[in-house]
This record gives C-alpha cells, structure tokens and sequence, in this order.
C-alpha cells in the first residue's frame, strides 16, 4: 500500500516542484496574443518553461545517478502514478470552474470546456494555461526517460534502436514547445480555450501518461530487429511533420507581430478586407490548417519509430490526433466564419483544402 501511494502521489510532486521553480527562476516577459476579458489589453507572460524543464529533468537525472531512487521508478510506478493524475485533475478541475461565474451553457460542458479564460494567479506571475502545458510536458519527458530506462535495464544486451528514436524524436517535440513557448501564445490553445476539465485533466494526466502510449506497449518488449529503413521512414515522416507544424505556427507568429515582415525570404501573401487580414501563401495557403497535418505526421512517424508496426497500442497517438484534430478544424472553421464573415468565405475559396492539400 505504502509503494502506491508513492506512486499515486508522485506526480503531484512533480508538479509541485515544477509550480514552484517556475514562480522563482528567473523568465522573460513576453505579451501574448489574447487579451484581458474587460480591460481588452494584451496579456503579459513569464516566459521561463525551458529553464523549468531542465531543472526539473536534471534534479531528476541528479536523484538517480546518485542512487536516491531508481531510473525506471517512474515506470514501475506507472500505474499508481496514471490514477494519482487522474484524481489530481479531476480535484483541480473541481476546484477552478465552478469559483468563476457561469457563462449561460450548460453545468457539464462548462465543467468540460470552463469558464475562466486566461486566468493568472499569483498576481500574473504564472499563468494557469502555460503552467498546465509546461508541467505536463516535463512530466512526460520524464516518463519517457523513465521507460526507456527500463527497457535499458531489462536488455542490456539487445537494447533497440527504434526506443532510442522514439525517445530522441519525442524529446525534440517536447523541447521545440519549450523552445518557442512565446510562439504558442499565438495559438488556438492559448487564446481560445477556456480552463475546464479539458485542458486541466488533458494536461496534467492525458498529457504526461497518455502521449507515452507508444513506450509503455514496447517498453518490456525485446528488440524487434526490425529494417533500417524503418527507422528513416520514420524520422523522415516525423521530421516533415515537424516541418508543417513549426513553419505554420512561426509565419503565424510572424505574421500577427508585423504583418509585413518577411517569413522564410518571402513576403507575406494576405487576404485584407481593410481592417483585418489573414494568411493565404506560404504554409497557410497549402490548407487552412497545415499545421494539424504536421501534427498528425509526426505523432505517425513515433508510432513508426519504435520498429514495431504491428503493435496496435503506438497507433492510438496518432489517431488520438485525428479525433481531436478534425472536430477542432471545423469548431475553429465556425468561429473564424462568425468572427471574420466575408473575409473568411474570401479565404476558404482561396484555399479549399481544410487540413490536407488535394485531399481534405
């Protein structure tokens, strides 16, 4: 009993060292996208995720080495540690939405979607959105690093490469977000959803436990030996999703900070109906959301990666994606219509294609 519980509450350790590092290390200042609900100005955030995840991870790297707590811990605790986040989000989602007034929608898709929208504790020195991304990102991280070691540890001899890749791969993904957390204040995450079970619940349990879905199935599995062209297929496939979704999301960036600014060496190619306008070249002018397709393409290149296609578990992320993604194209598709009007009819006939050129 004494061993679950430890596990049980492990994450909400992590996450308690993560809130506090945050509040204290040193970060940027940095003006996002959304604006203050009655004021109208632009937000401000402290900008110090990478700093928080290094730490985190070297503390953790740092209790391991010196032998305080085993590298696969976290994997042998996995379980514990999935039904301690879940309880974790659904107390916190307990405790945020039903403190703020109610919007007019029903209990449950308020208590599902919230109310607050960007709500910043601390007098704005943390902000719950990005607290919520960066601690289920960290914990994520040191999932994978926990599982890998696992697998370390159990086949010494005949470790496979495609964990390796997965690990690397996914790393990057996780440290990209990180890298350029001030460009994600631009995105629909930041400044369009709301602080309800979705996010709280999906960030400090989905995120962290779910994304891992590929390493858990295979973690204990022996090396599949599998072709190395598998292996480049899968880095190929993840790279040039990365691609898509990086590229969208800095010319977005880019874009709304100085609409005449230069992306890549060209200039910005803009649908304006004199007060407002939006992107149609470039990567915005391949779908109306490209960046869900990158998305898409590198969660297929990890589930491609481990070297074990066959094994139907890695394959739940990437059509995780795809539930998620296509609902959320045609929600945004319906407010950027109300919000926008002709312009948007001007742009959809622009560009056709809603998340795949040519196809969809």
């Amino acid at each position: 009993m004494t061993d679950f519980l430890a596990g049980f509450f492990a994450p909400w350790a992590v996450f308690a060292v993560i809130g506090v590092l945050h509040l204290v290390l040193p970060a940027r200042r940095v003006t996002g996208y959304a604006r203050h609900e009655r004021s109208g100005e632009a937000l401000s955030y402290r900008i110090n995720g990478l700093l928080v995840f290094a730490v985190t991870v070297g503390l953790w790297c740092a209790g391991c080495a010196s032998g305080v707590i085993a590298w696969d811990w976290l994997w042998h605790h996995r379980w514990s540690g999935t039904a301690g986040a879940v309880a974790l989000g659904l107390l916190a989602s307990a405790a945020v939405v039903p403190g703020a007034p109610s919007g007019g929608k029903r209990p449950l898709a308020e208590f599902y979607l919230g109310r607050r929208a960007n709500p910043q504790p601390f007098g704005g020195r943390a902000d719950a959105k990005m607290y919520l991304y960066l601690a289920g990102a960290t914990l994520l991280e040191l999932n994978l690093l926990s599982f890998a070691a696992h697998h370390f540890e159990t086949y010494p001899d005949d470790v496979s490469p495609g964990v390796v890749l997965y690990v690397v791969l996914f790393s990057w993904f996780v440290c990209d977000y990180l890298v350029f957390e001030h460009v994600h204040l631009y995105t629909y995450d930041l400044f369009a959803e709301r602080v309800g079970f979705k996010l709280v619940w999906g960030c400090l349990c989905w995120y962290p436990y779910f994304y891992a879905v590929g390493l858990w199935a295979v973690a204990d599995r022996p090396h599949p030996h599998a072709p190395v062209w598998l292996a480049v297929v899968a880095a190929v496939v993840f790279l040039f999703g990365w691609t898509l979704a990086r590229g969208a999301n800095m010319q977005k960036y880019r874009f709304k900070r100085d609409p005449e600014r230069l992306f890549l060496g060209l200039a910005p190619r803009a649908l304006s109906d004199g007060e407002r306008s939006l992107l149609a070249g470039g990567f915005w002018g391949l779908s109306r959301h490209v960046n869900y397709l990158g998305e898409i393409a590198m969660a297929t290149g990890l589930a491609l990666a481990l070297g074990q296609p066959a094994v139907i578990w890695p394959w739940l992320y990437p059509l995780y994606y795809v539930a998620l993604l296509v609902p959320r194209e045609r929600d945004d598709d319906r407010r950027c219509a109300a919000k926008y009007g002709e312009l948007w009819e001007r742009y959809r006939s622009k560009v056709p294609w809603r998340i795949v050129p040519r196809l969809y």
